[in-house]
């Protein structure tokens, strides 16, 4: 059995969790057979790992703040002809610990390790601190 990997990727655009939701839920980001996707240029080389139960942790406005499964990998050409990868994910967005993170371009390689817990499922709908101040704290290690 493969060891798992994750990716973390900048929501460009994204305010919340919920506008994140809200943008997945809509017919543009969904797949036919109805789960979202996210289509990248790049196509992970650590598939295998990463389809041994990993997430794409989403990065929005510099916190690491809630994660999807990744469920598969589907082959999709884009407009200019040139091929790209379609992420199919779980439609289920979990909340994880605040985590600040800088910017950075596409995606990146996550370890198991590095990654941030998930909230538990009694704080899905709320954090008891805002995210920016939860991401303040955590980086002067008082989280």
């Amino acid at each position: 059995m493969a060891t798992v990997t994750h990716l973390i990727k900048l929501s460009v655009g994204t305010d919340s969790v919920e506008t994140l939701a809200a943008w997945q839920a809509s017919a543009p980001a969904r797949g036919a057979d109805g789960p979202p996707r996210h289509v990248t240029r790049m196509w992970p080389r650590r598939e295998a790992e990463l389809l041994a139960g990993g997430s794409i942790y989403w990065v929005i406005k510099g916190l690491i703040q809630c994660r999807q499964r990744v469920l598969a990998m589907e082959r999709v050409t884009g407009g200019d002809g040139t091929e790209r990868c379609a992420l199919v994910l779980d439609p289920q967005l979990v909340r994880t610990a605040s985590t600040q993170k800088r910017p950075f371009q596409g995606w990146r390689y996550l370890s198991p390790e590095d990654a941030p817990r998930d909230l538990p499922e009694g704080r899905q709908a709320e954090d008891s601190l805002p995210p920016e101040l939860a991401g303040a704290l955590a980086e002067i290690g008082v989280l």
